[in-house]
């Protein structure tokens, strides 16, 4: 079993970001995986696109998903938001089942990002819909840019406390 996965939300800054935070749970001998949304074949989310029925893509993610304990999500401030690939993701894995919040309820999370702009509003945002959908999201945030790259002793410190969590999902 995987103890962490660690999901970036491009394929570029936001990856490597994600690498670095694997490594850091594998420093403890944890198993960590990254997982790169940008990879995945899921069309947009829309209604139209639900009416053609679920990709195979979904039911593949929500197993992957489902079979991890504690995530990390990697994602680039867009807009002033949160990242249409990630937005559209959770979209399709709100529609499985009869509780689109089953996958997300209890479940620790840590985020993250690195952003061309500030970066502190898609941590706001990302915060806000995560907690809408259960998760217990760790309380410190972890943002960085070129001028401000991200610390390793700031990413051990962020997977250490999302070890702290209780990851007894239901």
């Amino acid at each position: 079993m995987t103890d962490l996965l660690v999901l970036a939300a491009s394929n570029g800054e936001n990856l490597r970001l994600a690498e670095r935070f694997a490594a850091a749970a594998r420093a403890r001998d944890l198993s960590a995986d990254v997982l790169d949304l940008t990879a995945l074949p899921l069309p947009l989310f829309t209604p139209r696109a639900l009416e053609a029925g679920l990709p195979a893509a979904v039911a593949d993610l929500q197993r992957r998903l489902a079979a991890v304990p504690r995530w990390v999500i990697c994602a680039p401030e867009y807009n002033g938001s949160i990242p249409p690939v990630l937005t559209s993701a959770i979209a399709w894995l709100s529609v499985q089942g009869d509780d689109f919040r089953a996958l997300f309820n209890q479940r620790p999370i840590a985020i993250a990002t690195h952003s061309g702009g500030g970066g502190h509003t898609v941590m706001a945002a990302l915060r806000l819909q995560l907690a809408h959908l259960g998760a217990h999201v760790v309380g410190r945030q972890l943002v960085s840019n070129a001028t401000h790259p991200a610390k390793d002793s700031s990413i051990a410190d962020l997977v250490d406390r999302l070890l702290s969590l209780d990851s007894s999902h239901p």
